[in-house]
């Protein structure tokens, strides 16, 4: 009954039915948690709740199961499958919430459970490990963990598109992205949407980068889930933007931008505000887009996301050429506040 459960729920949200499939999904895991499914269908229906819950953009469910799976291989220290699967899906999340050294660690257990036997962790491990080091601007060390990732039959998307992005190949990027897309599932496409505006505005490609987030709207107006939602307004604030709309962009950012903050993601949230500012410059308000770009950078330090801060270093006339010292305790704790606009629920200034 859990196993079948389990079906319609994945096939419900293949058909982009999200709601009913999550419901279905949420009722194969009470036989799960209540003891009533043996071992090894357990941690079937463990992984593929985890996994539905991502095609789903439900990360609360994410991470409570990604919690609950943790839990369960711990107290079966002898089930080496799903451990690793286990850790893959910590490593997306610690890289969500901003904790990239965490996870980094994350993808390397992964990667020791498939050398003990768990072989659907290691495409995971290394692509995990590519998006910590892309977001860093680790970029060649990057690249060796998505050819490493591809060496077991799937392409990694979006991560290789965006990693060509940053090394500016915006043509390549295009290319790898839009056959991806066009070669996948419904539901994987969806999850590429949002690097697809990204890539096609960076080619000049405003017409397609509108098609890619009206498709991310329409996805957000059919689900509840916050993340979805979080994706559509920051994709089409960009798209505004592109189109020469900077007041409607400011709007949508603002939103996504809250969104974001209480998802705590705050990779995320400061390229909002990278957007945001330069919105708020093509308004005319140039006080203003400078202290949008000084509460991104302010994120992207602490992060530690090198690429991201030279890139707002060059839209604020930041000086480049010298590396920032590190900080003390005081001012990443000041960092911290200017980042999160002083609170996760306050609005970032308003331009409008």
């Amino acid at each position: 009954m859990a196993l079948s459960q389990l079906g319609q729920g994945q096939a419900r949200i293949v058909l982009g039915r999200t709601e009913e499939g999550l419901a279905l999904l949420d009722e194969a895991m009470v036989a799960v948690t209540a003891g009533e499914v043996s071992p090894f269908p357990s941690g079937i229906i463990y992984c593929a709740v985890i996994e539905g819950c991502h095609l789903a953009f439900d990360l609360r469910g994410a991470q409570e199961w990604t919690a609950a799976l943790d839990h369960w291989c711990e107290a079966q220290p002898d089930m080496v499958p799903f451990s690793g699967h286990c850790q893959r899906r910590r490593a997306e999340l610690f890289c969500l919430h901003g904790a990239w050294s965490d996870a980094l660690g994350a993808a390397q257990k992964a990667e020791q459970r498939f050398l003990a036997g768990d072989r659907d962790a290691v495409y995971g491990a290394y692509y995990g490990r590519g998006e910590v080091q892309r977001l860093r601007g680790e970029f060649d060390a990057a690249e060796e963990s998505y050819r490493q990732a591809n060496q077991w039959g799937f392409e990694p998307q979006p991560g290789l598109a965006l990693l060509r992005l940053a090394q500016g190949k915006p043509i390549a990027a295009q290319s790898l992205i839009r056959r991806a897309i066009e070669d996948t599932d419904p539901p994987t496409r969806r999850g590429l949407l949002a690097a697809s505006v990204e890539i096609e505005l960076a080619a000049g490609e405003v017409i397609a980068a509108r098609t890619a987030a009206t498709e991310l709207i329409t996805l957000a107006r059919e689900t509840s889930m916050p993340m979805a939602k979080a994706m559509a307004s920051q994709a089409e604030g960009a798209v505004l933007l592109g189109e020469g709309d900077p007041a409607g962009a400011v709007t949508r950012l603002r939103r996504a931008w809250r969104i974001w903050q209480e998802l705590d993601a705050p990779y995320e949230a400061a390229r909002c505000r990278v957007l945001s500012g330069r919105a708020c410059r093509e308004l005319g308000d140039e006080d203003l887009a400078l202290m949008e770009f000084d509460a991104a950078r302010a994120a992207f330090l602490e992060l530690g996301a090198r690429p991201a801060v030279d890139a707002v270093n060059s839209l604020s006339g930041q000086n480049q050429g010298h590396s920032a010292r590190p900080l003390t305790a005081r001012e990443l704790e000041v960092l911290r506040l200017v980042a999160a606009g002083k609170s996760n629920r306050s609005s970032p200034p308003s331009c409008t």
